[in-house]
């Protein structure tokens, strides 16, 4: 009789009692306050495999490569610190469907070597929870923004860093991408 080989059990689903997931005006699907979230909570952890910076910038270099062929080049390498990166593409990380935003409502934090998304102020239920993505100015043009915030750059750059995207922008140094 053959031998199969055990898998390890995989995860649960992270889930959270105060967001859903559904269909998003800013990116494919989102994530929604099930119902009112108040300033300081603890949403949802942002989970996945804990990888290398080496590996994390491997898989940085398929993805790209995916987008560069029209397939899907959707980031969820998030930094942990200077050693760790953490891959939330895995299936049973719910958190990673959180946008973007240039006016986020949460953000992310780091608590012994966990993520977490904490709502930055009162979330209405059904608002769209968002966090600024914290992408580096260097490759902007890479990432066009979709969230619609008033103060939105057009590129996923880091709050500090907006302006110079809105400099290039208004010297015509910069085209916004269609996506």
């Amino acid at each position: 009789m053959p031998v199969s080989k055990r898998s390890k059990p995989r995860p649960l689903k992270t889930r959270s009692d105060w967001a859903v997931v559904k269909g998003s005006k800013i990116h494919g699907r989102g994530m929604f306050a099930a119902k009112e979230i108040p300033r300081g909570t603890r949403i949802i952890e942002y989970t996945g495999e804990r990888i290398t910076k080496a590996e994390g910038w491997r898989r940085e270099l398929k993805r790209q490569d995916r987008a560069a062929r029209g397939q899907d080049g959707c980031i969820y390498i998030f930094e942990l610190n200077t050693k760790t990166d953490i891959d939330g593409s895995v299936l049973w990380n719910t958190a990673r469907y959180i946008n973007h935003s240039c006016d986020p409502n949460c953000e992310s934090q780091i608590t012994r070597g966990r993520v977490w998304i904490v709502a930055l102020r009162k979330i209405k239920a059904g608002e769209e929870l968002s966090y600024d993505y914290y992408y580096d100015y260097e490759h902007y043009e890479e990432h066009p923004c979709r969230c619609g915030a008033d103060e939105c750059a057009g590129y996923i750059v880091k709050a500090p860093q907006r302006w110079r995207v809105r400099h290039a922008r208004k010297k015509g140094n910069v085209r916004r991408k269609k996506s």
